[in-house]
C-alpha cells in the first residue's frame, strides 16, 4: 500500500513476478482494493493460486513518523509484513512506502540476526565492469568499528550471492587510499576489516563508487545517504540534459534515431528500477526497501532481489560467519582459557 503508485505498480509488478519468476507472493493491503487492482489483470487467475492476499486495515503514510507502526497502527501493512516474515510465514518483505517505518518494523518485529547490532541498508549502483554495492546508505548515522566490519560482512555475501561476484573487493570509504587517511573512526575501521579474512582492499574514495575498483564499499549511514542523494541527483540532470540538448535541432534528433539502441542499452545500465528496492541486511529474513516512485517493473525487480536473497538463505550466510567473527574475537581476548 506504499508509494506514489500504489497499489497499482505493487499488483502489477507481483503479477509479474508470479509469472516470470514462479514467486508466491502474499499481497498485504485493503482487501477490496487488492482484489480491485489483481482484477484488472486476467493472467492471475492462471498463476496456480502464487498470489494471495492478507487483508491490512491501515496504511503507514510517506510522512508519519517511523515509529508509527510499532506504537500507533499495530494492523498497518507494513507491520503486518513483517509480522509475516517473522512468523515464517513469508522470507521476505517489499514495500516502496515510508522507508523509516519499514526499517523499524523490520528491526523491532522481525529481528536482527544475532551479533548485529545495526542493520544496515545496502544501494547498488552501476560501473564499467558491472555494480558496486554501497551500505550503509541511510539507517544509521553514527556508527562505531565494529559495525562497519558488520557491514562489510553484509555487503561481501549479497554481492556474492545476488549481484553475482565470486570474491567481492571490499573498500573502505575515506579522504585518501592511505591507510592513516580520514577520521578517527575510519582509520580504526581500517585495522579492524584487515582481520575479519574479507577480500579487503583498503581505503578508497568517492570516485571509486562508480569506476569499478571495488565489488564492496563500506562507510556510515550519513556518509552513504549523502552518496546516494547526489547520484540520484545527478543521474536526474544528466538525463535532463541530454534530452534538451538532443531535441535542439534536426540534426540531433536524426541523431538521435540513428543512436537509440546505444541510449536505450546506456539507460538500462543507470535505471534504478533494474535492481529495483534497497535491502536492510542484518535482519533475520529480507527487507526490500524501495522508491516511492517505482513503476511496476522496479517492483518486479525488487521481488526478484528478494527472492535471490531468501534462495540463497543470505541471512543466515550473514549470520554465521558475524558469529565466526565474533568467536575469534573471543579467544583471542582470552575467552577460551
Amino acid at each position: 500500500m506504499g508509494g506514489d503508485f500504489a497499489p497499482q505498480s505493487a499488483v502489477e509488478g507481483a503479477v509479474r513476478a508470479a509469472a516470470d519468476d514462479q514467486a508466491v507472493i502474499l499481497l498485504v493491503g485493503d482487501r477490496p482494493r487488492l482484489e480491485a487492482e489483481l482484477a484488472r489483470h486476467p493472467e492471475a487467475a492462471r498463476l496456480d493460486g502464487r498470489i494471495s492476499i492478507v487483508h491490512a486495515e491501515e496504511v503507514v503514510g510517506m510522512h508519519e513518523p517511523a515509529i508509527t507502526p510499532i506504537r500507533k497502527k499495530r494492523r498497518s501493512s507494513v507491520r503486518i509484513c513483517a509480522e509475516l516474515v517473522k512468523d515464517r510465514r513469508a522470507e521476505a518483505m517489499v514495500t516502496a512506502g515510508n522507508t523509516g517505518a519499514a526499517m523499524i518494523a523490520a528491526k523491532m518485529v522481525i529481528g536482527t540476526l544475532p551479533g548485529v547490532d545495526r542493520p544496515a541498508l545496502a544501494a547498488v549502483f552501476p560501473n564499467p565492469r558491472g555494480h558496486t554495492v554501497v551500505l550503509d546508505v541511510g539507517a544509521n548515522v553514527d556508527s562505531k568499528p565494529e559495525h562497519l566490519r558488520e557491514f562489510a560482512v553484509m555487503g561481501h555475501f549479497y554481492a556474492q550471492e545476488v549481484i553475482h561476484t565470486p570474491s567481492p573487493r571490499i573498500g573502505l570509504m575515506s579522504i585518501g587510499e592511505e591507510e592513516g587517511k580520514g577520521t578517527d573512526l575510519t582509520r580504526e575501521v581500517f585495522k579492524v576489516l584487515k582481520t575479519t579474512g574479507l577480500n579487503f582492499v583498503g581505503n578508497v574514495e568517492g570516485r571509486d563508487v562508480f569506476n569499478g575498483a571495488v565489488d564492496v564499499i563500506v562507510c556510515d549511514g550519513f556518509v552513504g545517504n549523502v552518496l546516494l542523494k547526489s547520484a540520484e541527483s545527478l543521474a536526474e540532470l544528466m538525463s535532463r540534459m541530454l534530452r534538451e540538448e538532443l531535441s535542439r535541432s534536426g540534426r540531433t534528433k536524426l541523431g538521435y534515431l540513428l543512436s537509440k539502441p546505444a541510449f536505450d542499452r546506456f539507460r538500462q545500465r543507470v535505471d534504478y528500477t533494474e535492481y529495483g528496492a534497497a535491502p536492510l541486511l542484518g535482519i533475520r529474513g529480507g527487507c526490500f526497501i524501495g522508491h516511492g516512485r517505482s513503476n511496476p517493473r522496479a517492483m518486479h525487480s525488487a521481488i526478484r532481489r528478494a527472492l535471490e536473497f531468501a534462495n540463497a538463505q543470505l541471512d543466515r550466510k550473514i549470520g554465521d560467519k558475524l558469529e565466526e567473527l565474533h568467536s575469534h574475537e573471543h579467544e583471542l581476548h582470552g575467552g577460551g582459557r
